[in-house]
């Protein structure tokens, strides 16, 4: 295995300002963790996922231990957005039916289908770069509720089918992730639907904090695998709920001994790179879409920078030139370990860690040496798969 393509990348860090805050738990309180864990782990097809020990990489780059959570068998939707878009859609059909009705609706009523006359009439909507539409969709389907997701013009028309596919309407707009999150906003308030999104905004919290406690059962699953907690783990950016959640609930569990919190992003849609330079939640502007298509969004989540300016001590962007090969290393089990499908940006974290251990400048600052044990999260497996055997090809720009 060749490393040069790693060697050769040119990482951007900046320092975060971690410090002793209340955001991990009063941002996402555990009893809201504890609550979706419930729910979810309840559902029909519900099972752990693996979490690849990349044993093989880690003498190779001079680690002590690489994890690697592997996302994309989750409930056969590919990603780790299963477990926050259905749940959230779940407690937002919760509110409106107890409102409506009178009296409390449990989650239990809404997963029976007690009600799913009445969440007929009730739309949800939501904008997607198509891991968290996929999840919403599937939601819906299973709650009988309509749905309705905005997707700007880079989104693939494999992503776009298979929420069509799950009952969906979806409207492809011209622009990018934060114009089609704005028009999800604006048209559901102009027709009484209910936004689902993953990005908070002043006035609107309620669900995307649930799809971060949804994330949680991933968490969960991690904190009960391992036998230590690791000295670090290496967050993909987009507007920042997986590392929020992720984020939080390490500190929950391991409090002092959490691992050092590193983000990494697209150099072309660095908002969190950004926002921490600023030491401000700072929208960026995309001017080219990332092969990262997940992780395309220049607006961070206000309620995500809350913990992420407490939690995170680095933040990192990547160029697009070490994607692919990242996702050709794991599909090629290249250093000897096992066979992972990976999708685009599943691999932010892999592709920053290899080539920040080709720096010996990048490695000090973000405190990397032998005994370094590193967690990762494998966010998606093969979500399209177009763009996957393109990848495979040995194709680097998709």
């Amino acid at each position: 295995m060749t490393l040069d393509v790693f060697s050769a990348a040119r990482l951007q860090h900046a320092a975060g300002n971690r410090k002793t805050g209340d955001a991990a738990f009063r941002v996402l309180p555990e009893q809201g963790f504890a609550e979706a864990c419930k729910e979810i782990t309840a559902w029909e097809g519900y099972a752990p996922t693996p979490l690849v020990s990349l044993d093989g990489l880690a003498a190779r780059i001079g680690v002590a231990r690489i994890d690697y959570k592997h996302e994309g068998p989750r409930f056969g939707l590919g990603s780790f957005k299963a477990l926050g878009g259905s749940y959230a859609a779940m407690r937002v059909l919760q509110r409106e039916l107890t409102k409506r009705l009178g009296h409390a609706v449990s989650l239990a009523d809404i997963r029976n289908g007690t009600h799913r006359d009445i969440c007929r009439q009730i739309t949800l909507v939501s904008a997607t770069d198509g891991n968290h539409g996929r999840s919403l969709a599937w939601g819906c389907q299973r709650f009988g509720a309509p749905c309705r997701i905005y997707i700007h013009a880079e989104v693939s028309e494999g992503r776009a089918k298979a929420m069509r596919d799950m009952g969906a309407e979806v409207i492809r707009i011209d622009g990018d992730y934060d114009d089609s999150v704005r028009l999800a906003k604006d048209e559901a308030e102009t027709n009484g639907w209910f936004v689902v999104s993953d990005t908070s905004w002043p006035g609107y919290t309620e669900p995307p904090r649930d799809v971060m406690a949804g994330y949680g059962v991933m968490t969960r699953e991690i904190c009960e695998t391992l036998d230590q907690a690791p000295t670090h783990v290496f967050l993909q950016g987009g507007v920042g709920g997986l590392a929020a959640s992720v984020a939080a609930g390490l500190r929950q569990v391991y409090g002092s001994q959490a691992p050092r919190v590193v983000i990494s992003e697209p150099e072309l849609a660095a908002c969190l790179f950004e926002s921490a330079r600023a030491g401000r939640a700072t929208t960026v502007h995309i001017e080219e879409e990332t092969i990262m298509a997940g992780l395309s969004c220049g607006e961070p989540s206000e309620m995500a920078w809350d913990i992420l300016s407490e939690e995170a001590s680095d933040f990192l962007t990547i160029p697009d030139a070490i994607v692919a090969p990242a996702v050709r290393l794991l599909a090629k089990a290249e250093t000897g370990d096992a066979v992972v499908e990976a999708g685009e940006s599943a691999v932010a974290g892999l592709a920053a860690l290899i080539a920040a251990r080709q720096d010996a400048d990048l490695s000090k600052k973000l405190g990397l040496d032998a005994r370094s044990r590193i967690l990762l999260i494998g966010s998606e497996g093969v979500t399209d798969p177009a763009i996957y055997a393109e990848i495979m090809k040995g194709a680097d720009h998709v």
